[in-house]
């Protein structure tokens, strides 16, 4: 009904020539006041020089409500409009949620259209981290929304196996497989001290024991990456995580993609030579300074390869590209996009999504981690200690945008305190009702109950609530920002557990008032169920 008001709204200021604002529409806190309620009016006044009731008469006047979808309205002082919904509303779009089932909160969206999801992209230079795991459950969550409105989608992973820290993470390698052997040899400065590493070259000693100091670094490099990157694979099938395209850096030296997008931008005079390096003009693009694409040492800056990636994505014709970064990314995404836009490449179907970091918390203490010394929490760690729901749930709890703090003793409780746990023993606790229907001989047939019958307070408020599933996942793809799903969930089981302690649902005196409860308790078990599906989440029949 939101989406419908809301089109509406906007139809008749269009036709009456004023400018329309953001529509906002909220539920009252006071059920006399309607089921949604416009202010409009209120935020026309400045601009109209008019009395927000006046606005609101005069918008309303030539508006065709459907009185199948709306019983009436109200415009109460100062200038609100109320809205009231029908009851044969109700129990229809009730009826569709039933009919539906595993498609209730599927939109057409993206129908006939192709989107990429860039996620984790981490390099194989150690296993995924509980920093990883948020963009691990980020990317994943918004490729299984995009999926569910419509689109064809590709979830990527970008592997980052050039340049100097995989050269770095061979010489460790080396270095490791050589003190297993009884030398003495040292790690490279900067080189990776993770103990994964030592567990990679005892595996290589047993397989290839005559690899010496003589060896080519090559050899150690490869191994390391096929090892650790297996590691990774291994850890993001645990979090139920599979990527349909993993896409070589490597193939952009090989194929001479970085030089085509170096001779790009010498061909637009956006690059110069400066103390023997190769240097981007985006201080000619808006940018406070310019960037160093290709470092005196001959070795380029992670910005060079970047570009020559994203061009080949505008290239493979993705009608909608999501890339899933870090906040350590957020300086640089801006210069790709300007690349992109001088080279004359479709470059506004490109979006990004930036995270914060995560701490891990235990007993109000923050847990240190430092990814390249010893002291890191893996990704595989957090499963092991809370599983794999509570972590994917815990991950997209919160807005992107903002730090997450992840308290591990709430996310190891058991109780309603840990709104895993609330998620889905409200799913199994409808099951549960479902099986004592059924032992005590109530046929439970929601096709045939009489919805009508379903007008108290708090079942209202219920059905409400499992209606509004579709535009949550609206939403969602709009704003690319998950969290509000799993918020929404959350609402949904508050109103489902408030129903439940108000009402008797198995009631044999009233069997056709107990039909019409399990009907219902049977579309918000089908809300439940997609909701956490989406998110990756497993939805208990009991607990």
């Amino acid at each position: 009904m939101q989406a419908y008001l809301e089109t509406l709204i906007k139809s008749r200021l269009e036709q009456l020539g004023w400018k329309a604002p953001h529509i906002q529409l909220s539920r009252p806190k006071n059920a006399d006041n309607g089921d949604w309620a416009s202010n409009v009016a209120m935020i026309l006044a400045r601009e109209l020089k008019k009395a927000p009731l006046q606005i609101a008469e005069e918008l309303m006047e030539g508006m065709e409500l459907d009185p199948h979808i709306v019983e009436k309205y109200e415009i109460v002082k100062p200038g609100f409009i109320n809205f009231f919904q029908s009851t044969n509303y109700l129990t229809d779009e009730l009826e569709r949620v039933l009919e539906l089932r595993e498609d209730f909160g599927k939109n057409t969206i993206g129908k006939g259209k192709t989107a990429q999801v860039e996620f984790v992209s981490a390099n194989p230079t150690g296993p995924l981290t509980v920093g990883h795991g948020r963009q691990t459950v980020l990317g994943d969550t918004l490729a299984s929304i995009l999926t569910s409105s419509g689109y064809d989608v590709t979830r990527e992973y970008y592997f980052n196996n050039a340049g100097r820290q995989m050269r770095l993470l061979g010489e460790s390698l080396k270095a490791r497989y050589l003190q297993l052997k009884g030398s003495q040899t040292v790690l490279p400065d900067g080189g990776y001290e993770g103990l994964y590493l030592l567990d990679v070259a005892q595996k290589l000693l047993d397989e290839q024991p005559e690899l010496s100091a003589n060896t080519d670094v090559s050899i150690f490099k490869d191994y390391a990456e096929k090892s650790i990157f297996a590691i990774i694979k291994n850890s993001l099938e645990r979090i139920g995580v599979v990527h349909d395209v993993f896409y070589n850096e490597r193939s952009l030296y090989k194929d001479g993609k970085i030089e085509e997008v170096l001779g790009l931008l010498r061909d637009k005079d956006l690059i110069y030579e400066k103390d023997g390096a190769t240097w981007f003009k985006t201080s000619e693009l808006g940018v406070d300074q310019d960037r160093v694409l290709v470092k005196s040492s001959g070795e380029p800056t992670y910005r060079l390869p970047d570009i020559a990636y994203h061009r080949e994505k505008v290239a493979r014709g993705f009608d909608m590209v999501v890339d899933v970064f870090g906040a350590d990314h957020i300086d640089a995404y801006p210069d790709v996009l300007s690349a992109l836009k001088v080279m004359g490449l479709k470059h506004d179907h490109i979006h990004v999504v930036i995270h914060q970091f995560v701490t891990l918390v235990r007993s109000g203490e923050v847990v240190k981690m430092s990814t390249r010394k010893a002291n890191f929490v893996t990704l595989d760690e957090l499963i092991d200690e809370v599983g794999a729901d509570v972590v994917r749930y815990f991950y997209i709890m919160r807005s992107a945008s903002s730090h997450l703090n992840f308290d591990l003793d709430l996310a190891k409780r058991q109780t309603e305190e840990n709104p895993v746990f609330y998620l889905q023993y409200a799913h199994a606790r409808i099951s549960s009702i479902f099986r004592r229907a059924k032992e005590r001989g109530l046929k439970v047939d929601t096709s045939r109950a009489d919805l009508a019958l379903l007008d108290e307070e708090f079942t209202v408020a219920l059905i409400n609530e499992t209606l509004a599933f579709p535009e949550v996942i609206e939403r969602c793809l709009t704003t690319l920002e998950v969290h509000h799903l799993p918020n929404y969930l959350f609402e949904l089981a508050t109103a489902l557990h408030k129903f439940y302690t108000e009402y008797k649902v198995i009631d044999l005196d009233q069997p056709d008032v107990s039909k019409a409860r399990l009907a219902l308790l049977d579309a918000v078990q089908v809300t439940l169920r997609n909701g956490l599906r989406i998110l990756g989440i497993t939805a208990p029949d009991q607990m």
